[in-house]
């Protein structure tokens, strides 16, 4: 099972950023591996670092408090580009749990719910209004995912969700936790089919 997301307090970044493609989110050299782990080095990793891999300093994610960042805050149909689930992979690896930006690429908004990350779509001038927290001298901001809502300095935004992605998210359920939910009438199923179709289950 991933994990659940209720309510979340935490620095936002912000990448002011419209069409940010998978291939800026995880470059291509960074999907030789399965595993889900290991993949923050590559997170926006040709804006992070120059071509012979040194540090770009001021790169936001490299300043503090950003680099403990919690929350991205981005521009206009983030996550474009190839469908590759790295993507997520790589924002989950470095700590993000949530995105919240004007527009999102259908596939990559789907993949974010797949892995526990709450894409949040907000009108451009409350998303501005999110970067103005995220920029100044405390850019803490809170995520109640129950309530629908976003908390920056003294505003509240509050956001739509699909009731179905939003209850996996509170109970921390991917696509395995969902079909585990219906263990116990999997399990009869078999037990059934056993007795009717038993060569199906001959070793």
């Amino acid at each position: 099972m991933m994990q659940s997301f209720t309510k979340l307090s935490g620095v936002a970044a912000p990448l002011m950023i419209d069409n940010v493609d998978t291939d800026m989110i995880i470059p291509k050299q960074f999907l030789k591996t399965i595993k889900r782990t290991g993949l923050k080095e590559g997170l926006f990793y040709e804006m992070r670092y120059d071509v012979s891999g040194k540090k770009i300093e001021d790169f936001v994610l490299h300043r503090a408090p950003y680099t403990n960042a919690e929350i991205l805050v981005s521009g206009a149909n983030f996550g474009c580009g190839s469908s590759r689930e790295h993507a997520p992979w790589a924002l989950l690896d470095f700590g993000i749990r949530c995105v919240i930006a004007e527009s999102f690429a259908d596939i990559f908004y789907n993949n974010c719910f797949k892995n526990g990350i709450l894409p949040v779509t907000l009108p451009k001038s409350q998303v501005e209004r999110i970067r103005e927290v995220a920029e100044s001298v405390h850019p803490e901001i809170r995520v109640d995912l129950e309530n629908q809502q976003i908390i920056a300095g003294n505003e509240i935004f509050k956001f739509e969700i699909d009731p179905f992605r939003k209850n996996c998210l509170l109970k921390g359920l991917d696509d395995i936790g969902l079909s585990l939910e219906k263990k116990s009438k999997i399990d009869a199923f078999e037990k059934g089919q056993k007795q009717l179709q038993p060569w199906l289950y001959a070793a």
